[in-house]
């Protein structure tokens, strides 16, 4: 791993996307520490170096904070240029290109799925079950279109998509198991399921990854303490 100078990563181990902030810095092959912070009681650190979220993940570099997990990878990528690998293209189109399906993957994959699985109503759940395949349709369609036949979004390496998209593979896999949904079927994606196998195969991407059994106990567990709550709620 390189990197001398000071790397400082704030996040929670579950968060997909602490996770991106996580890829991008192991696909550099930065040292950095990590600093995991209990939510429920939010350190000094965290709240001082996003006060206007309070949100992790937080990269601080040399005393200076960078926020969002987006703006994240992308500054990784940008102030350590040179170093690891490139995540975003040099061509302007195809940086343009990876911007957008990054934005979609935030804007539409992830509130699709959050509503497939997490609805209030069976109506809900089948709604976010059919815009969740109109998503996974159009990012087997980017990912046809952005790799050019080659193993991933960035192409013969993972690039700034992959590491977006990767940041949800941990839930992805969690995911069967919890509501018998499996988002990157290969009878409906079969570039998508080869592109997750082989992504979290990586040597950098694999160690990375939260364990799937991690990963269902604690959904398991936030599940009971929300049921408990709703029912306390109606009492």
């Amino acid at each position: 791993m390189a990197g001398a100078e000071d790397l400082k990563l704030l996040g929670m181990w579950a968060s997909p996307y602490v996770l991106r902030a996580k890829l991008a810095l192991s696909l550099k092959g930065l040292n950095y520490e990590y600093v995991e912070e209990d939510l429920k009681n939010k350190s000094e650190l965290l709240l001082k170096s996003n006060p206007v979220h309070n949100k992790v993940p937080v990269l601080i570099h040399n005393g200076k904070a960078v926020c969002e997990s987006t703006v994240i990878v992308q500054y990784i990528d940008e102030a350590f240029a040179g170093t690891g690998l490139s995540l975003l293209p040099s061509d302007p189109y195809e940086r343009a290109l990876a911007r957008f399906w990054a934005a979609y993957i935030d804007d539409k994959l992830l509130p699709a799925w959050t509503k497939s699985s997490r609805g209030k109503t069976e109506e809900e759940r089948a709604e976010g079950k059919e815009q969740s395949a109109v998503t996974v349709e159009n990012l087997e369609g980017a990912l046809r279109e952005c790799s050019k036949g080659k193993p991933f979004f960035g192409g013969d390496n993972p690039g700034y998509v992959d590491v977006i998209l990767g940041g949800l593979l941990g839930w992805v896999r969690a995911s069967e198991e919890l509501y018998g949904i499996k988002p990157f079927d290969p009878a409906m994606a079969p570039l998508l399921a080869a592109w997750a196998e082989r992504f979290g195969a990586l040597e950098a991407v694999h160690p990375v990854i939260p364990e799937v059994n991690r990963l269902v106990e604690l959904a398991k567990m936030m599940q009971a303490m929300l049921a408990a709550e709703a029912a306390g709620a109606g009492n």
